[in-house]
């Protein structure tokens, strides 16, 4: 079957959101020797031509690829999109992989790359949100955690909220796709440096020193909000 008449089932994002947990487990690199072994077999019998083979390692990752997806772009649909397209990249390159990291590694360098060819589009068009999705797999407003000794809001409340919200967007303009993602993948989805450099195609080196930068300018550009 050619990849252009495969079709991958998308798990719902509610599905992600109640299945929190399993699917931050599912993010975790195998450790089980057994697995291990049933996963390479897996791939081997996928890459002979079985189908059936692919679709155990889809089930295997599709809701963890949705729930990063997810976490990355702050959009479902575009999530739907990206996860679609990560598993019929997989399908259509799977003849190349040559067992030199984990599938876990190689399925997730498909899906951050494409995380970054979205936001960099993004990017380009100034459609940055503030609201984005947690590691729980929930909204969260980048507002929401700022102190309010009040007890309840109020229009001046709402104003301030707005302003700061503007200010925020603009610290966050600054980073690249890059150093957003590698910002994101280290403190939301608490990956290693060394994994998120493997996902990347780059060193660990590359991403810490990445991951600097990043830092640095989120509180240059945050300095004047305190």
């Amino acid at each position: 079957m050619s990849a252009d008449a495969l079709r991958i089932p998308v798990p719902t994002t509610a599905t992600a959101h109640q299945n929190g947990r399993a699917i931050q487990s599912s993010q975790r690199m195998p450790t089980d020797v057994r697995d291990r072994t049933t996963e390479t077999e897996l791939i081997r019998e996928a890459q002979q031509g079985s189908r059936a083979a692919f679709d155990i390692l889809v089930r295997q990752y599709d809701q963890a690829v949705l729930r990063l997806a997810l976490h990355l772009t702050g959009s479902e649909q575009d999530a739907q999109d990206i996860h679609q397209e990560a598993f019929l990249k997989a399908y259509r390159y799977l003849g190349n992989f040559r067992f030199e990291c984990s599938f876990y590694t190689w399925i997730y360098r498909i899906v951050t790359n494409l995380c970054l060819d979205h936001l960099r589009r993004r990017k380009s068009r100034r459609e940055e949100q503030s609201v984005v999705v947690d590691s729980s797999g929930g909204e969260m407003d980048l507002l929401s955690n700022i102190s309010d000794d009040r007890s309840m809001a109020n229009p001046e409340r709402e104003l301030e909220r707005k302003l700061l919200g503007e200010r925020i967007q603009e610290a966050l303009s600054h980073l690249t796709p890059r150093e957003r993602m590698v910002f994101e993948l280290k403190h939301y989805q608490g990956l290693r440096l060394r994994t998120i450099g493997e996902m990347l195609n780059t060193t660990e080196e590359t991403a810490k020193n990445t991951l600097f930068r990043a830092t640095r300018k989120l509180r240059a550009n945050l300095a004047a909000i305190r």
